[in-house]
This record gives structure tokens, C-alpha cells and sequence, in this order.
């Protein structure tokens, strides 16, 4: 390890909105600490923002903003580079240049890293650096660290998370006022929890990126975004979540990835819980993982997914990592992933909760059993919720397999006594 009294290391920063901007408070504010506490002393060098005029928050010396990333990248006084300004491209071209300059990165990029992120990778180990992305999956969290170094040797057979903040705010306050996805959705909304287009919050879109960059680490194969499954939870009604509670179970929407005879599977979905698992009490826009290894057990890690500081916080672990490993004059570990083979949900297997508005006439019940049994999907228990024209008959299956699932639910469209098909849960946890 390096003395305190060594020259700073000069860090670059692409992009200074709520992340950015409370890293350079965090490297400027805590600088003593932090190389009293690491040997590394760190100092911000260049942050390039799109508006060089607007106020900010924290001061910086003259000449620090630029519009120019590029510029940033590529000055030789700079040693290591930040990307927080998101999205796909010019990320992407900006952290293969950082590399190239021999410049280790670190990256808060979940939607980068899950569709392109092997060529990173590849670039990395090619050039002997660091590309670290602790805050790219449930903010300050320390979860990639862990599953990366901690639990190198461990055979990891699940990761299961609530890794979203703004879809676990919308079915907290679903599940405990009673509200509905649109008055919950419009109170997160409200609080800055979820953005005015929250596509990729409710859709699943940011969970699956997510989902993806965990099962890279966790099997130690590279998984894309496309791989994963999703579904998001705009269909998750006020008459499911109380259904839930009743029978003793939550509805979260879950990311989870496992491993299926050598292969990987991944999906995020809405899923219902037992109220006595770890993540049920995972509240508001807070973010919980589950690992489960074959030697370690059951762990959990939870806290703040997202917000400026705890992001930073996590951001400013691996610059440490970053400037350190740069002055010793090499890298963390770095191994080139084969792509994975993927299951498909297909082919998985679990119990389910289905909501089916149907006619109120004799017969509904046979017909519908008859569907089911010819597809082999048994039913552990029904109810019937409403009368007349707003009938609803409510099933909870056995374990079954998701094609047979989605066949009988395809045939059940197509009879006359069904209105509709609404609702399709997976329950997980013991039958």
C-alpha cells in the first residue's frame, strides 16, 4: 500500500448529475479520510457535464468542467476514469478510449454492462486494468464486490433481489394502504421515486439489466440483457395483493437467476413471496439481495438501491480499488467469461397464482378443470371472488411446468365461459 504523502491520483469524471456531482463532494470533502484511511489520496481532476454555466452544488477550481469528454479521457494528466453519465453510447466508445490510454474505469452503467458488456470486459483484461461496477445493481449495496471476491469458491445456486426501488414503493403502498398500481404509481411519482415515462421501473427493463450483471457474476458466465425473461407489474391488481395477504404471502417483483442443469436461468417478474421470507420485509425503495451457496448458506444484503450519496458511496469503493491497484501497479482479478447457456422459462417450474374473470353459470368450474388436467397443471386450491358479470375465480397450482401453464392459459382465452385471463403470479417458496 501506498503512503499517505504520495501524489494524489487524478481522477476524471464523465458526467456530474446526482451521482457525479456527490462523488466529487465525497472525493473533495473526504480526501484526508480517505487516504488516511487507505493510503490513496484522491483528487478530482476533470468532470465533463453537458452545461459548464449551470450552478452546482459543490465548488470546483476554475477550469475543472468541460464540455469535452473526450478531452477528459484523454488528458495525460488524468489516471483514472468515472462514467456516470449512462446509456449505451458515447459511454461505450469513452471507456474502450479510457482503456486503451491504459486508464482503469469505474462505471455506475447497469444499462451498458448488461448489453455490452463483454466487449468491456475483454477490453480490460486486454489491457491488464480495472473496469469496476459495484454501483451499477442496488446502488450502495455492497453486492458485486462480495459475489465477485468474497464468494469466489462458493457454488452459488440462487440470487434472488428486489432490486428496483420504485416498483417495491408502488407494492408497498399497494400492500399496506390498500392503494392502486395507478394512485401508488402516481404517489411515487409525486416523491421523485419514479420518473414521468417510468416504463423502465414498472416494465422490468431496469430489474432485467440488473438481473443480468448479477448472474454474470454469480456463475461466472456472461449474461446479456436479452437473456433474461420480464415481466413487469402494471397487471398486479389491489384484489391480488390482498389474495396474497391473506394466504400469507407478499408481492414483490423479483430478479432472480439460478442455475438449471448447467445452465442459466434469469427472469424478473411479479412474484408472491411467503410473508416470512427475508425479502417481504424489504419495504418502500429499499433494495435486498438473497444468495444462496452450497457451503455459505443463506445470505442477505440490503439497503439504499438507489440516490446520489449511496450510489457514490459505492462508485468511491471501487476508485479506491482502482487508484490503489493503479499504483501497485496492477489489477484486480480478471477472467474472460464464456457466454452462457440459457434456460428457458419455458422450461422452469413453479406454483402459480392465477386470477380468471369468468360467466357465472353452471359449468365454468368443469370446463376450466378440464383444460387444466389435459395439460397436466393441478390445482391446489380455488375461490371464486364476486358474483354475476364480475365474477372471478382465483387458483393457486401445484408445482408445474411454465409451458403447460401458458398452454392452458392460451385455451382458456378461447372458452366461451372466460371473459379474461388477468393476473398470472409465480409463488415461490415450499409447496
Amino acid at each position: 500500500m501506498g503512503r499517505v504523502g504520495n501524489a494524489p491520483v487524478r481522477v476524471g469524471v464523465l458526467g456530474c448529475g446526482n451521482v457525479g456531482a456527490a462523488l466529487v463532494e465525497l472525493i473533495t470533502r473526504d480526501a484526508d479520510v480517505i487516504a488516511s484511511r487507505t493510503g490513496v489520496r484522491l483528487e478530482v481532476g476533470r468532470v465533463a457535464v453537458r452545461n459548464v454555466a449551470k450552478e452546482r452544488a459543490v465548488q470546483l477550481p476554475e477550469g475543472t468542467l468541460t464540455h469535452d469528454a473526450e478531452a477528459v479521457v484523454s488528458d495525460p494528466g488524468i489516471e483514472v476514469v468515472v462514467e456516470v453519465i449512462g446509456g449505451i453510447e458515447p459511454a461505450r466508445m469513452l471507456i474502450l478510449q479510457a482503456l486503451k490510454a491504459g486508464k482503469p474505469v469505474v462505471t455506475a452503467n447497469k444499462e451498458l454492462l448488461a448489453n455490452v458488456g463483454g466487449e468491456l470486459f475483454e477490453a480490460a483484461a486486454a489491457a491488464g486494468l480495472d473496469l469496476l461496477y459495484e454501483a451499477s445493481v442496488a446502488g450502495g449495496i455492497p453486492l458485486i464486490r462480495p459475489l465477485r471476491e468474497s464468494l469466489a469458491g462458493e457454488r452459488i445456486r440462487r440470487v434472488m433481489g428486489i432490486v428496483n426501488g420504485t416498483t417495491n414503493y408502488i407494492l408497498t403502498r399497494m400492500s399496506e394502504e390498500g392503494a392502486s398500481y395507478t394512485e401508488a404509481l402516481a404517489e411515487a411519482q409525486s416523491l421523485g421515486y419514479a420518473e414521468r415515462d417510468p416504463t423502465a421501473d414498472v416494465e422490468g427493463f431496469d430489474a432485467g439489466a440488473k438481473a443480468a450483471i448479477l448472474a454474470t457474476i454469480a456463475f461466472g458466465r456472461h449474461v446479456v440483457a436479452g437473456d433474461v425473461y420480464r415481466e413487469g407489474i402494471a397487471g398486479v391488481t389491489a384484489v391480488d395483493i390482498a389474495f396474497a395477504s391473506r394466504l400469507g404471502y407478499v408481492v414483490k417483483l423479483l430478479a432472480v437467476a439460478e442455475l438449471v442443469d448447467d445452465r442459466v436461468a434469469v427472469r424478473v417478474h411479479p412474484a408472491m413471496i411467503p410473508s416470512t421470507h427475508p425479502l417481504a420485509a424489504v419495504r418502500d425503495s429499499f433494495n435486498a439481495v438473497f444468495i444462496e451457496g452450497e457451503a455459505v448458506g443463506e445470505l442477505m444484503l440490503y439497503g439504499r438501491g438507489a440516490g446520489g450519496m449511496p450510489t457514490a458511496s459505492a462508485v468511491l469503493g471501487d476508485l479506491i480499488d482502482a487508484a490503489h491497484n493503479l499504483r501497485a501497479g496492477g489489477a484486480g482479478r480478471s477472467v474472460a467469461l464464456s457466454r452462457a447457456r440459457v434456460c428457458p422459462i419455458d422450461e422452469l417450474s413453479s406454483q402459480y397464482y392465477l386470477s380468471i374473470e369468468v360467466l357465472d353459470q353452471p359449468g365454468v368450474l368443469a370446463a376450466i378443470g378440464t383444460v387444466f388436467a389435459d395439460h397436466g397443471v393441478s390445482i391446489r386450491s380455488m375461490e371464486q371472488v364476486g358474483m354475476g358479470e364480475e365474477a372471478q375465480l382465483i387458483f393457486i397450482t401445484h408445482t408445474a411446468r411454465e409451458r403447460d401453464v401458458q398452454t392452458s392459459l392460451h385455451e382458456l382465452r378461447h372458452l366461451d365461459v372466460v371473459e379474461r385471463v388477468g393476473t398470472v403470479l409465480r409463488v415461490i417458496g415450499p409447496e
